[in-house]
């Protein structure tokens, strides 16, 4: 089957299009996505760089559909885009050179990790670095929120350019356990999920290793999902994140085991 076919362009799309649908909610959309181009037989390198090439686009019109309706902690989220950017970059440089056996060996530990604070009870208070002002709109964030922010995003930056799937789950986890409010968390991780997305599809666009006339159709269709995948995160004000981001973990932990075995 050639992954340049109409037909397998077409089934691209419809999955392109599912995954921009997770990947707006909760991330981990690359699970989809990524793991459809590895499947109809695109080598891995073009695989990661075409896959960040469209998912980048659907990423883009989901944040900004988060930004319109204000669900966005603008402050801490520019705040750490200049270690998102970076992370993103060195992750993408290594993509192009090493396998990603021992990030999968890491990530065996730590999703389980990240499933024990995702289930944890809405009435749980994770954190008091970030907190809501009473009777005003708007949250007071503390010097550690902004520094632990930064640092985790040099750190999942390099992730998402080396590796991808599931930046997105880990930054709303991450914003989430530090006081956001999920939906505020989903809406936050867009603008850092998409700084280090343009980094690495900056990297790919200057190596060659993006094939377009896969990756067009395919980011038409993120986008779509994206669009309507945000516009359902926020209708329900964050309700379904939770239950996406459990899907999301044990998607990615069955992904990482699987490829020990193929």
């Amino acid at each position: 089957m050639s992954f340049t076919s109409l037909s397998t362009i077409m089934l691209l799309s419809f999955l392109f299009a599912l995954a921009g649908f997770i990947d707006s909610i909760a991330g981990g959309g690359g699970l989809v996505s990524l793991t459809s181009l590895y499947a109809v037989g695109m080598p891995a390198v073009n695989a990661v760089s075409t896959n960040k090439f469209s998912m980048t686009f659907g990423t883009l019109f989901a944040t900004a559909n988060y930004a319109r309706e204000k669900k966005i902690i603008w402050r801490i989220a520019l705040s750490s885009v200049p270690f998102a950017l970076i992370g993103s970059s060195i992750g993408a440089q290594l993509a192009l050179r090493y396998a990603d056996t021992i990030l999968r060996y890491m990530l065996l530990i730590v999703l389980p990790v990240l499933t024990v604070l995702t289930l944890r009870k809405k009435g749980e208070r994770k954190s008091s670095m970030i907190t809501e002002k009473p009777g005003l709109s708007g949250f007071c964030i503390t010097a550690p929120a902004y520094i632990i922010s930064a640092a985790a995003s040099l750190v999942i930056g390099v992730y998402d350019g080396f590796f991808g799937p599931g930046t997105g789950t880990f930054y709303t986890i991450l914003f989430s356990f530090m006081g956001l409010p999920l939906i505020f968390s989903a809406g936050t991780t867009k603008v850092l999920n998409l700084a280090s997305n343009i980094a690495a599809f900056v990297t790919f666009i200057v190596n060659g290793t993006i094939i377009f006339t896969v990756g067009i159709p395919c980011a038409v269709s993120s986008v779509i999902g994206n669009l309507i995948g945000s516009w359902y995160a926020i209708k329900k004000e964050g309700k379904a994140i939770r239950k996406i981001l459990i899907v999301v973990i044990a998607l990615l932990y069955v992904r990482i085991l699987s490829s020990f075995f193929m």
